[in-house]
């Protein structure tokens, strides 16, 4: 039997894992947005009035408004999906941005975004309380019914981030369908910075940045799900956690660099731990 794999940066190297020739970047108003695998290049060739394809890049060409450009490639996405190209149509609109967030170009369906390669954004929160053994963190486990990552564990709340809706109003109606964590208690969740990483997907590639958050919640608070994702919630020490994170692949990917950050911030993981520097500057890559 094969030894298993463990270590803390196995998970970052994982999430940072791509090959820039299976791609062509993916330009709107000159300014790069995504990157496109070679399959969804020749996909897009069906409609040369809005896709200008080389070899080297592909530019959205037409002339008109973000809400004209966010039209048409919602249409396109349609039509791929019939197509069996894409997978899915979500009814969820992610924002198509250039250097950040705020950089809007146009809205694409969530279904779509890894397709395009376009930077996702998410929330995550570490629900935690503070007891004589020290500190325990709440710990989700997905519904076995989930199409991405069924029944593995996840971060108390987490969600992706939608166009339509503000950090604050999102991270509360997660917190509520997630946990069932009042508002006036999910508002005293703490920004605690961002991850970032980029992997490659058989549908594309996923540049992905989550925005962090701690909520300190009272020991006799005890999260429900509402909205059929979760199945369990188990509250674990603090030690617990991190040694599941080290010796296995139990969690949602993702979900275990935000807990290394969670556990680097609170010196869990100690300065003197192996790749130390290097954990750090790959939750930034």
């Amino acid at each position: 039997m094969p030894k298993q794999e463990n270590g803390f940066l196995r998970h970052i190297q994982r999430l940072n894992k791509w090959k820039p020739e299976h791609f062509r970047p993916f330009f709107i108003s000159g300014q790069r947005v995504g990157y496109l695998k070679h399959f969804m290049c020749q996909a897009l060739s069906q409609w040369p009035e809005y896709f200008s394809i080389s070899e080297q890049k592909v530019e959205f060409i037409a002339n008109i408004s973000m809400d004209e450009r966010s039209q048409i490639l919602d249409d396109v996405v349609h039509r791929l999906v019939e197509q069996g190209v894409i997978a899915r149509y979500l009814g969820e609109s992610y924002p198509v941005t250039g250097n950040n967030r705020d950089q809007l170009f146009a809205v694409l369906d969530r279904g779509a975004a890894a397709y395009f390669g376009i930077r996702s954004y998410g929330q995550h929160l570490n629900g935690f309380i503070r007891s004589e053994h020290g500190l325990a963190m709440w710990i989700a486990r997905r519904a076995t019914d989930r199409i991405h990552f069924p029944n593995k564990l996840d971060n108390m709340v987490a969600g992706g981030l939608p166009q339509n809706l503000s950090l604050q109003s999102n991270l509360l109606k997660e917190c509520q369908e997630e946990a069932d964590i009042p508002a006036e208690l999910a508002r005293n969740a703490r920004a605690t910075g961002a991850i970032s990483y980029c992997c490659e997907t058989e549908a594309g590639l996923k540049p992905d940045t989550l925005y962090c958050y701690d909520l300190e919640l009272p020991r006799s608070f005890v999260p429900q799900n509402t909205d059929g994702e979760v199945a369990e919630f188990e509250l674990l020490n603090i030690e617990k956690v991190v040694q599941v994170v080290h010796d296995t692949n139990a969690f949602k990917a993702n979900c275990n660099l935000v807990i290394l950050d969670f556990a680097i911030r609170n010196g869990i993981i100690k300065a003197e731990q192996e790749n130390y520097l290097e954990l750090i500057a790959g939750l930034h890559s």
